[in-house]
């Protein structure tokens, strides 16, 4: 049976400059046991789950496909975002089910904070 999402696995133009991102930005981990593969890339660790980053150069996001990160206090999150310089959209609400905001990494890629109501 399928028990959850293991990881997720995005490519990024430039791996260095997005580990540094979701590193330094974002406070996500880098985990030690990423293999040496013939690419760059990180393995990161984000509560219990994990981002893959692999660098493919010239990569260009397909568009409106996303992630969500899961969130206790948004507007929190969105203001230390902002104070980061990370551009951040306006928090809207879905229905009665969560608030939602998104933003880019520094490839582009589409990345929404989520916050259950």
């Amino acid at each position: 049976m399928i028990s959850g999402v293991h990881h997720v696995s995005l490519n990024v133009a430039d791996a260095a400059e997005s580990r540094r991102f979701y590193v330094d930005v974002l406070g996500f981990t880098e985990r030690p046991d990423r293999p040496d593969f013939p690419f760059a890339g990180s393995w990161l660790q984000v509560g219990d789950q994990q981002v893959h980053l692999l660098e493919v150069p010239d990569f260009v996001p397909p568009k409106g496909q996303h992630f969500a990160l899961h969130v206790t206090d948004l507007d929190s999150v969105r203001t230390d975002l902002i104070e980061r310089g990370v551009e951040v959209s306006e928090p809207s609400p879905i229905g009665d089910i969560c608030l939602q905001c998104f933003f880019t990494d520094p490839t582009g890629n589409l990345i929404e904070l989520n916050q259950p109501l």
